[in-house]
């Protein structure tokens, strides 16, 4: 895989490993963890898209600024970002996962065009930059070395 320009590093590197990329691709539904303004932890499923140019994830939907999540990330822009499934079945059964925590950029506009799949999303999106990426099962195939856990601090954000 070619190397790409990243903004986001000056070395051109990505933050996510292939693996985490070539997963990142292959999805198009995980899961979004926002804090209410109770403190109480809010997650509900949504579409994304990995934005390549940017390394972020940038998520939208149908009426997207108008819910929950906005409105959690609007006061609190800590969110975290989970991808996660199964394959194989019976004793082959294998997890995977790659959960990404950093802040919610809100945009205003340009959700509608975030995703080719969906034309009908809402101009409101979120775009995460990733502060802490934690992946597991993706790299047993490439490894050969069984179940292995990936976690790191990639970015030095404020709080």
């Amino acid at each position: 895989m070619a190397v790409r320009t990243c903004p986001r590093r000056l070395d051109g590197m990505s933050v996510f490993t292939e693996e985490e990329i070539e997963y990142l691709r292959s999805q198009t539904l995980a899961r979004i963890a926002t804090v209410g303004p109770d403190g109480h932890p809010h997650v509900i499923p949504v579409t994304f898209w990995f934005n390549e140019e940017l390394d972020t994830i940038d998520i939208g939907g149908i009426a997207f600024g108008e819910g929950k999540k906005w409105r959690d990330a609007k006061q609190n822009p800590k969110v975290t970002f989970l991808l996660d499934d199964t394959f194989g079945s019976g004793k082959d059964r294998q997890a995977r996962a790659l959960e990404v925590r950093g802040r919610a950029e809100l945009h205003e506009t340009g959700g509608n065009e975030i995703n080719p799949r969906f034309p009908n999303f809402a101009p409101q999106f979120f775009r995460i930059r990733p502060k802490r990426i934690v992946s597991w099962g993706l790299d047993e195939a490439a490894t050969g070395r069984g179940f292995q856990r990936n976690a790191r601090t990639v970015s030095q954000q404020e709080e």
